[in-house]
Parts: structure tokens; sequence; C-alpha cells
């Protein structure tokens, strides 16, 4: 006789009031968010840890989900971000040199809830055709479900639209950051050789963009989401950085902007990703908007329209700057080859510039890495002239 299906331990429920089915792992409870799908091969556990995920559910279309396990050491933020996980098999046990744990503990342990057993095909089918939904997740050892209550959950939730998420991602205080890229077989390492000061304003950071800033030669300051002008230029930078990050840019820059204007005003180098990007972006007079479905993965190709080289990039980004509202004097610099959105821009004439992709990361697997060498360039030529 053929084996009974196992009894279902979680529910996935979109506002929409489809239902999917599965075995949970991980945490138990419920959780209330946007639903997004990633498709890179690798990289989990950075994905969960990024803190542009806040407020989301990912859905990861390989299949192939845990057998790397996890280790402390690609964590990309000290707290959990993404507030769930969805994927196709149950997360099988971890076959990597470097793993110091599985994902079920892992995520038991972070407090986040995993759904196995999905038929991610059609889930990705369904947030490409009716943009990102918002679902309520649940996982009960029991398999007891109150159906209607999760989706009136999910139908109530207000979504990222006009939500800061920037200031619960963010540093709690100032610190200095001087750990380097991993690298073969030291692993992390500190530098120690003095370089030009780089104020990071912290919208969500990743840990690994901090490290290429240190690996280029910058003595790297982190300061909250909310720091003002006169707090970045207080630490007389040499130049200033922009962090990724989650939520809608707009929400988040009712405080950003005015910072990011008063930086402007002192003609000093600036570098912006992702959030960052989009914060620029809106200090010099564009707009944002809300995506379909946003871009996440890390096989997004991007075109350098400076120099017509096309890059294989890493993404996550629900919003996008919007390109035709990009006021005179701002250059469109890069532009995604999947559908045009766009993906970096720069002051004409002045070493100020962002780009929506995630070049820390390696998708290409360093396609990206020249634009933090561009910025440290940038610094050193203006201290040449100061």
């Amino acid at each position: 006789m053929p084996h009974a299906a196992p009894r279902p331990t979680a529910c996935l429920a979109l506002a929409d009031g489809t239902l999917f089915y599965g075995q949970g792992f991980g945490a138990t409870g419920e959780t209330v968010a946007e639903l997004v799908f990633n498709t890179a091969m690798t990289g989990y556990q950075e994905i969960v840890t990024d803190p542009s995920y806040a407020g989301q559910v990912v859905t990861f279309t390989f299949p192939h989900i845990g057998n790397t396990g996890v280790t402390p050491e690609d964590d990309e933020t000290g707290q959990p971000a993404a507030a769930g996980v969805v994927v196709k098999w149950d997360p099988t046990e971890p076959s990597n040199w470097r793993a110091t744990g599985d994902l079920r503990a892992w995520l038991a342990k972070i407090g986040r809830i995993g759904i196995g057993g999905i038929d991610t095909r059609r889930l990705t089918r369904a947030i490409r055709q009716q943009g990102a939904p918002h679902v309520a997740l649940a996982h009960d050892p029991e398999g007891k479900f109150d159906i209607e209550a999760l989706v009136a959950k999910a139908r109530a939730w207000k979504g990222l639209v006009g939500l800061d998420l920037a200031k619960d991602v963010t540093c709690a205080q100032s610190y200095a950051w001087d750990e380097k890229r991993w690298a073969w077989p030291e692993g992390y390492t500190k530098r120690e050789t003095p370089g030009p000061k780089v104020v990071a304003v912290d919208f969500g950071a990743k840990r690994n963009i901090l490290r290429c800033l240190a690996s280029t030669g910058c003595d790297v300051v982190v300061l909250p989401a909310t720091a003002t002008a006169e707090e970045v230029l207080a630490h007389d930078p040499a130049g200033v950085f922009l962090s990724n990050g989650p939520g809608d840019p707009a929400a988040t820059g009712e405080y950003a902007v005015p910072m990011i204007k008063g930086v402007l005003e002192r003609d000093l180098p600036l570098f912006g990703i992702c959030l960052g990007h989009q914060m620029l972006a809106l200090a010099l007079g564009a707009e944002t908007r809300k995506m379909n479905h946003g871009h996440h993965g890390a096989n997004h190709p991007v075109k350098d329209l400076t120099t017509g080289k096309v890059e294989i990039t890493s993404m996550n980004h629900g919003f996008t700057v919007d390109a035709d509202t990009l006021p005179e004097g701002v250059v469109e610099t890069h532009v995604s080859l999947f559908d045009g959105t766009n993906c970096g821009i720069a002051i004409k004439g002045r070493p100020v510039f962002s780009v929506q992709y995630h070049p820390e990361a390696s998708p290409g697997p360093q396609d990206s890495y020249y634009l933090f060498d561009r910025f440290v360039e940038a610094i050193r030529a203006r201290q040449a002239t100061a």
C-alpha cells in the first residue's frame, strides 16, 4: 500500500484566499509579510539575514536549500531579517566543510518560520502575475490552522508602501568597522593600514558591503539611518556611503533626504547601493515607485551605459527609481536588461554615483567590484587636489 502523505504542519495563506500546505520547520507560530521569490542558487543564509528583506517572506526557486548548512561567518547582520522562507523540498542535511549547524535548527534559533514541500514554480508564477502578495505564514506541529483568520490577517496587512523599515534594522549607535573580505586561507582579516575616512549611513547595511569598503583601504565609521548632515560631517569624512535597506524609500526619505542634501553641499564623493541609491535619487529630485514583483536574485544582467559592459549582478529591491523623473545634470548610468528599469545614476562632473544592485555580492562573480575602487579613487583624487 502507498504511504499516506504526512499531515501538513505549515500553511501559507495569500490575501486572495489561495492556500499552500506543507511541512513546517524552524520556529513555530505565525507571521504576516509580503511574499517575494529569489532565484539565487546559493547564499540562502545571506538572504535570510540581509536587512533589505525585512517585512518579506522569501520563496526560493532553487530546490536544494539547506545543503551547505549555516555558519556565523555568513550572517549579513546580527539580527535576522526575512520574516520566513518557502522551499520546494524539505531542507537537506548540510554537507560543507564550513558548516557549523543546519538550516532547520538555525531558523528555530533566530525565530523564523520555514515551510517545505511547496510547488514553488506555481507560487512564483502567482507572484509574477499578481504582484508580490501579502501573506500569512503559520507553522503548527499539530497541523491546526484557523484558515479564515490567516487569510484575514494577510488581507489586513498594510504592506510596504509608505512603510519606513530602515529605522527598525539600523544600528542603535555609531561604530567603527575594520574587517575585510573573506579570503583563503586566513578567512576574515582586519585592515591595519590607515586610510581615508568614510562615513557609512546604515539603512540596513550588509556586513559584506562594509568589508568591501575596508578592503579597498577605507577607515569606516558607521552611523544610524537617522543621522543628520551635521552628525555625518562632524566626522570630517573623505567620502560618504549610503547603504542598502528595506521598506519604502519615500518613507525613509522623510529624514534621510535632508541629510543627503546637506552632505551634497560639501561636494564630497558619495556612493550609494540599493536603498542608498534610491535615497540619493530622491535627494536629487527624482521619484521612486513600487514594482510589480521586484528584482530578487543573483543572475540579473545590468548594462553599464558609460562603458557598454554587461554585468551579472545580485539584486534585492521592490521599489525602483523612475528614470523619467531624473533632473537635469543627473544621468542614468546603468539599466536592467531584464526590464529596462533604472540601475544606476550619477551627477555630471561630480564624484557622486549610486547603483540599484549589490556589487559586494559575487554572482558574476566580481563583475561589479570596480564600483568600490571607483569610489576610493574619487576620494583620493579629491584629497590630492585639496
